[in-house]
């Protein structure tokens, strides 16, 4: 079969990888298939325009870990938000170089092709999450402000539907309904970007994509799949996102090998 030459074909507004739960623990195992994963990326024919990274950057929220991530993350367009492993104080110290709270850490990239909203979903010491009173203000506010015409990307590390992965559903997003009623009084978001399964997933939340990353430390196994549980034998996966200036969201899935 004959492909048309790379040459032909006309890239979309913006091309984004996402990727999700390094789990950056100092250990060589999860160092290499992050390292691997970044690698890939760091080969690809068109650069992407950013890489949204949803949480559970570290393992267990130390600043050696938050260390060991800044110098992997370094000089790569790395668009990040904690997830449930991460651990706020840390996070703002090191990898944002603001001084150690505990408020969340909830951030706005405007780039060319569109906002990015990426939310703070962490409930500090529990494993589900819940995006609070503040953090839910804040994004109406920046769903509000976008600019005219741009679309926006909404992020944050747990899923607000149920995946049917019955460990996953129990700590997923609590109180989903109060996030949906402020999106749904947007019409600019193209799309709702998660982590948190540690398997790529797809579906629908507020009337909008949710799209969900895949494990890169490891893969979640699914009730009706061959054995349970975590699974770090399967390769490191990630997402690309590709937006156009109309706000259609088009994902594809990569393992890599």
């Amino acid at each position: 079969m004959l492909f048309p030459p790379l040459g032909l074909w006309q890239s979309p507004g913006m091309i984004l990888a996402h990727i999700s739960d390094l789990h950056l623990d100092g250990e060589p195992r999860a160092t290499k298939r992050a390292e691997r994963v970044f690698a890939f990326l760091d080969r690809l024919h068109r650069p992407v325009d950013a890489i949204l990274l949803t949480g559970d950057i570290t393992d267990h929220g130390t600043e050696a870990e938050y260390e060991q991530a800044k110098a992997l993350l370094r000089e790569r367009p790395v668009l990040p938000c904690p997830g449930n492993h991460d651990a706020r104080g840390p996070y703002r110290k090191v990898l944002l170089g603001e001084p150690a709270s505990e408020g969340p850490v909830n951030t706005v990239h405007d780039l060319p092709g569109a906002r990015i909203l990426l939310a703070d979903s962490t409930v500090p010491g529990r494993p589900h999450g819940y995006l609070d009173d503040e953090t839910l203000a804040w994004l109406d506010a920046g769903l509000s402000g976008a600019p005219a015409g741009k679309p926006v990307l909404v992020g944050f590390h747990h899923p607000p539907i149920p995946l049917h992965s019955p460990f996953i559903d129990e700590i997923r997003l609590r109180g989903a309904e109060r996030l949906a009623e402020v999106l749904r009084r947007h019409g600019n978001v193209a799309a709702v970007l998660c982590g948190h399964a540690h398997s790529a997933a797809a579906g629908t939340f507020a009337g909008l994509p949710l799209l969900v990353a895949p494990g890169v430390v490891s893969t979640f196994r699914l009730p009706w799949e061959t054995g349970t549980g975590l699974d770090g034998g399967q390769p490191p996966a990630l997402a690309f996102h590709l937006l156009d200036p109309g706000g259609t969201i088009t994902t594809h899935y990569r393992l890599v090998v």
